[in-house]
């Protein structure tokens, strides 16, 4: 790993370096260092492998990194952590202090903390900065276990992490089907996904979503299934070709963007389309805009990536 200074201010903060690096060598009895238990545990730059990116291929790992100094560093870890013990080995929770693991801070491109992401199958997947609330917290949660279903990962149909007490569930909760969703159209929605029917699926997503028009996962589950049927629609080699002799050409652009996202390059999606927004105006600039922002819907909040172009899309329209 190349070797990288943090700090958030701009400056290495040798304080706060020289007391992690006292923490981790003498822990406590009680506190933020105290044992965490079978599904919680602190992650170092040199456990970092084998207790995250090996683990994430039997079981999503959960990254929390934090800082002592973190006023909502210690709001969120306590939700965190009793979720994990709640969600009983579904999902494991790894804690890293980042003043302490500057090198490891520095790879995941930590910007401010509190900072969650997920790891499944060694893959990052977009978590969210700050204490969120917990109804939050626990619908990306959800997405999270969505995702590492949906490649099969073998430790991903535990017990979701549940609220026992008002009701409120994470929606995937157990081996794809219907008894793993609280609403029977997400059930449906999968299914259909997973027969390939992209039209029914999206039948289903909007049903529930006429019933809760904020519900995360029909949010996300709608805008993934709409940019593929877009996708399979196109002559990919000639979206290409036309794109490439037409920049102006705010369609062609379009197209190779949702090809892009398809394919998993966000970024590249982003930055092209921000690309047709700096150089065009009136109404085909309204039209990339309104698809940019449609393509955000693919995503948690707070993900960093969209953190970063929605940036970008107001420096370029105000």
């Amino acid at each position: 790993m190349q070797q990288r200074n943090f700090s958030l201010y701009g400056a290495v903060d040798l304080g706060a370096r020289q007391a992690a690096a006292q923490r981790q060598q003498a822990p406590a009895a009680a506190g933020p260092d105290a044992p965490r238990g079978e599904y919680v545990f602190d992650v170092t730059e040199a456990t970092f492998e084998a207790d995250v990116l090996e683990r994430s291929r039997t079981v999503p790992v959960i990254m929390d990194l934090w800082a002592d100094w973190c006023g909502p560093c210690k709001q969120l870890s306590p939700v965190l952590e009793r979720l994990a013990a709640e969600a009983a080995g579904a999902w494991v929770l790894a804690k890293v202090d980042v003043d302490a693991n500057p090198q490891l801070s520095a790879a995941l491109q930590v910007q401010s903390i509190p900072m969650v992401v997920g790891v499944i199958g060694g893959q990052l997947v977009p978590g969210f900065l700050g204490a969120l609330p917990e109804a939050q917290v626990r619908q990306w949660l959800s997405q999270v276990l969505q995702v590492a279903q949906q490649v099969g990962l073998p430790g991903a149909g535990g017990q979701p992490a549940e609220d026992q007490g008002d009701g409120e569930a994470a929606e995937p909760g157990g081996p794809p089907g219907q008894e793993g969703f609280r609403e029977p159209e997400l059930a449906e929605a999968q299914q259909a996904m997973e027969n390939g029917d992209l039209d029914a699926a999206a039948g289903a997503f909007e049903r529930l979503l006429a019933k809760d028009p904020g519900h995360p996962v029909a949010i996300v589950g709608l805008a993934q299934v709409n940019l593929f049927r877009r996708v399979n629609s196109y002559d990919q080699a000639q979206a290409r070709r036309d794109a490439a002799a037409h920049p102006s050409d705010v369609d062609a652009q379009i197209r190779v963007a949702d090809i892009e996202m398809s394919l998993g390059n966000a970024e590249e999606a982003f930055d092209r389309l921000l690309g047709v927004i700096r150089r065009t105006s009136g109404e085909d600039r309204d039209k990339v805009r309104l698809h940019l922002v449609s393509l955000f819907e693919m995503f948690p909040p707070r993900d960093p990536r969209v953190t970063k172009a929605r940036s970008t899309l107001s420096s370029l329209l105000f």
